[in-house]
């Protein structure tokens, strides 16, 4: 493919509005391109997440050893547009670099991951083994079409993992991630005047003693893992009262813990569940807890085989000698690690620190050299004996 062409998928991919949503299109889109080689080497799946929302999947090549490629089809909405120099669903190139909507947050990745399978087959190399593309739903809001392709079984084959999200044009290679827990609380009582309490129960004080027990209990989970820091836990959203001479009837919280492998998911959530328990032991109180966006901890290893081979590739192709980091966020791979087998997962793609950010951008020489990097990384992935 010629440099016109590989953007131009860039292009076609960051133009397509998939806020949340209508992530098919997108699926769609990248199914289009590999049609033509549909065959005994090209295996394309659809998989539905929900009306409008595709996971896509396209297998190439055959052998026992694979190599998966993930790519989320999801951004985050653009948010204030008067902040934008650009629509941003029309992109636009200026000065090296790709403006628009997922510019950045991953649909670089994810062309590049793309074009590097095409070229691939354009040039009819054929590989010592398998390529997975995982296209997923829902990355943004809790990763959840990768959720769902990994209990279908889509990972169980692989034995590694190449997460294209943005690392710093790749120079930098994320191995380990904190897990995370977002929670919800709503307090349920009963309205009354505020000139007589007693009538009513103020929703608000149940709320409260959670909030502060929970604090405590988990500022106790205090031992800081090597790679990853310490377990941290904020509140961040509190909404209650409808006036200020009324008794609240309904009061919510939410809070966001990132936890580190000492301190798993069932860890946590027994520990806010007793709060809830013990809380609702007493006269009135009715405090209900749900969790949202759970996404477990993912150690790893700076010195794994699959992250040197990274490293190498990239310093003897493009001299890039790219740093092994740690990450606060999440990324699909840690739902894809959670297969019946096991495998390293690394992430390390095009972009830097526009995400989630008006005029967000990816510099164009790093989606060119990412699609290098891709192909040169995994013909040397499945060469290994």
């Amino acid at each position: 493919m010629t440099k016109e062409e590989q953007l131009a998928v860039f292009k076609k991919i960051v133009s397509i509005n998939s806020v949340n949503d209508n992530e098919g299109e997108v699926a769609d889109y990248i199914a289009s391109l590999f049609k033509p080689y549909e065959g005994d080497d090209v295996k394309i799946e659809h998989v539905a997440y929900s009306q409008g929302r595709d996971n896509l999947v396209v297998t190439i090549g055959h052998g026992d050893r694979v190599l998966g490629f993930s790519g989320h089809e999801d951004t985050v909405a653009p948010g204030d547009l008067s902040l934008w120099d650009t629509d941003p669903f029309h992109p636009v190139v200026k000065d090296g670099k790709l403006y628009g909507r997922g510019a950045c947050d991953m649909k670089s990745g994810l062309a590049a991951i793309v074009v590097a399978a095409l070229e691939i087959l354009e040039k009819g190399e054929q590989l010592p083994g398998k390529i997975k593309l995982l296209l997923t739903v829902g990355e943004e809001l809790g990763n959840m079409g990768a959720a769902q392709l990994t209990k279908l079984g889509y990972a169980d084959d692989l034995d590694g993992l190449m997460v294209a999200e943005p690392n710093d044009d790749l120079h930098k290679i994320t191995y380990a991630c904190k897990g995370v827990i977002d929670y919800h609380v709503t307090s349920f009582g009963k309205a009354a005047h505020s000139s007589t309490p007693e009538k009513g129960f103020n929703a608000i004080d149940p709320l409260l003693e959670f909030a502060n027990e929970a604090k405590a209990a988990l500022a106790k989970f205090d031992h800081a893992d090597p790679i990853l820091g310490k377990l941290t836990h904020v509140i961040t959203k509190i909404n209650a009262g409808e006036q200020i001479n009324s008794l609240a009837e309904k009061a919510q919280l939410a809070g966001n813990i990132r936890n580190v492998p000492e301190y798993p998911n069932d860890m946590i959530y027994d520990t806010l569940n007793d709060i809830v328990e013990k809380l609702n032991q007493q006269p009135g109180v009715h405090l209900v807890i749900k969790y949202t966006f759970p996404e477990s901890p993912m150690g790893g290893d700076p010195n794994s085989p699959l992250l040197k081979l990274a490293q190498q590739v990239a310093h003897d192709q493009f001299g890039i000698d790219a740093e092994p980091v740690t990450s606060t966020g999440a990324n699909d791979g840690q739902e894809f690690t959670q297969s019946k087998k096991e495998f390293t997962s690394i992430e390390m793609g095009p972009g830097t620190d526009t995400a989630h950010q008006p005029n967000e951008y990816c510099n164009l020489d790093a989606y060119y050299q990412a699609i290098e990097f891709y192909q040169a990384f995994a013909k040397a992935f499945l060469s290994v004996k």
